[in-house]
């Protein structure tokens, strides 16, 4: 299994960087998500996840760095999360951090939400 790293960028569309990290489980979601064809997008990071938490079980640590996202965006990003809290109930070790504006109080509410739609427990850290 390979890293998956997608260098962001904001032509037209804004594309997040990714950084996912098979050796030490850290991955990293940041900039800003808005696409035209946002599963297309997201979806090689749900395969990625899913292999890892399946074959190789070791801990994750999500890191969230999202500036902001679109509602397509919003609904991949809890498919992120509904795929790490599955590794989670499975005794997988999970932890999930959501860096944002402290400012930003739109944002805070999004990922209060994210929490009680998926379950997970997410550390909001404000920057």
């Amino acid at each position: 299994m390979e890293n998956l790293e997608i260098k962001g960028s904001r032509d037209v569309y804004f594309i997040p960087s990714v950084d996912f990290n098979v050796e030490n489980g850290i991955c990293v979601l940041g900039g800003e998500s808005y696409l035209e064809e946002t599963v297309k997008f997201y979806m090689p990071l749900y395969e990625w996840l899913k292999k890892y938490t399946s074959e190789v079980k070791r801990p994750v640590e999500f890191n969230f760095k999202l500036t902001y996202f679109n509602t397509s965006s919003s609904r991949c990003i809890l498919d992120i999360l509904n795929i790490l809290k599955d590794f989670e109930e499975n005794g997988g070790d999970v932890k999930v951090n959501w860096y944002y504006d402290s400012e930003d109080t739109d944002m805070e509410e999004e990922v209060e939400d994210y929490m009680i739609e998926s379950e997970l427990k997410i550390n909001l850290i404000p920057t």
